[in-house]
């Protein structure tokens, strides 16, 4: 480790109480935006576009690009969350309802190959698969249990719902700048555990010939900003590899008591996504996660989300192993995922 943790862009950190009104972090588009959008749908549905045709060019919106432009700034260097509401999700197909989110994506990042599919606008939807297969990943798991807070593989991720649970389901943030702050305050030893690099399975989605996990850190000071990267069961998952580093005790002391500060009601906020609503969160400062939740498929009643991962504008430099490598495999091929509720 180059340095001693420090404080890192205490700006950027809140707590419960900063973001208990919803208005902290709702923006509501106005009647003359909502038509703006669907004036930008209509145009590239007449043009026979799909998603992997769409720029931010191709989806122009000068009224709302300041706007826009405004709210990628937040996620960068404020809250690092936002909820997009007003779409009126009756009114559209779920074709339609992707062209819209795809549309207003571009305008605040470039997209992000998801697996390795290529997937770059994906799926968040139970797809049968069990927590104890080692292959399976938190966007194919039904809702039985919480899913615990983490961040993805990309500067922002965003999610649109298109349909939510019969019960439960609702969103958490947690924010990782004012916990990591906190850590370095209180329990210096247990932060400089987690700058050390840590051990994430690949989930069986790893390069020809590669080893199965990567190695980073949870934490990275880069120039005085706050990288994290952390996904508690890929990093639990990776010890059952032959050969793989072993997690110390230190770091096992430190991501409990990390576990537990997600979990405090002080860091953290609830939302539940209504059908039509985006939820954009900075993968580098906020920890998202998900409540338990129940479908009634018979009732046609399952909830669904489409994912975004963006690579931000506004982020002019990250460390190596944070940066968008178009050469990957995962970047070898673009697709999107169609898949819909049985």
């Amino acid at each position: 480790m180059a340095q001693e943790p420090r404080v890192l862009e205490s700006q950027t950190e809140w707590r419960s109480d900063d973001v208990a009104d919803p208005a902290a972090w709702m923006e509501v588009f106005s009647a003359p935006e909502r038509e703006e959008l669907d004036a930008a749908l209509r145009q590239v549905l007449a043009e026979g576009r799909g998603p992997l045709e769409i720029g931010q060019e191709e989806f122009a919106l000068p009224g709302l690009t300041a706007r826009l432009a405004k709210i990628e700034q937040g996620l960068i260097d404020g809250l690092g969350f936002v909820v997009l509401r007003g779409l009126p999700r009756d009114a559209y197909s779920q074709e339609e309802m992707e062209l819209l989110y795809w549309g207003i994506g571009m305008h605040l990042g470039s997209p992000w190959p998801q697996n390795q599919r290529g997937h770059v606008l994906g799926d968040v939807l139970d797809q049968g698969k069990s927590a104890t297969d080692p292959t399976s990943r938190g966007n194919e798991l039904g809702g039985a249990l919480d899913f615990p807070y983490h961040s993805d593989g990309s500067d922002l991720v965003g999610l649109l719902c298109l349909q939510k649970a019969r019960t439960g389901g609702a969103s958490a943030v947690a924010n990782a700048v004012t916990i990591h702050n906190d850590l370095v305050r209180e329990a210096p030893e247990l932060a400089a555990a987690l700058y050390e690099p840590q051990p994430y399975d690949y989930r069986g989605e790893q390069g020809p010939d590669s080893r199965p996990y990567y190695e980073m850190p949870v934490f990275t000071d880069w120039k005085g900003r706050l990288f994290v990267r952390y996904i508690r069961p890929y990093i639990l998952a990776s010890q059952r590899h032959e050969g793989v580093p072993r997690i110390t005790p230190l770091a096992e002391q430190a991501m409990q008591r990390l576990d537990a500060m997600t979990l405090d009601p002080a860091y953290n906020a609830t939302m539940t996504l209504e059908p039509g609503d985006m939820l954009f969160v900075n993968n580098y400062h906020v920890l998202h996660a998900r409540k338990a939740y129940v479908d009634d498929p018979e009732a046609g009643v399952v909830r669904h989300l489409k994912r975004l991962w963006l690579e931000t504008r506004v982020l002019e430099d990250r460390p190596p192993y944070f940066r968008n490598n178009p050469a990957s495999h995962w970047a070898e091929k673009r697709s999107v995922s169609r898949l819909a509720p049985n």
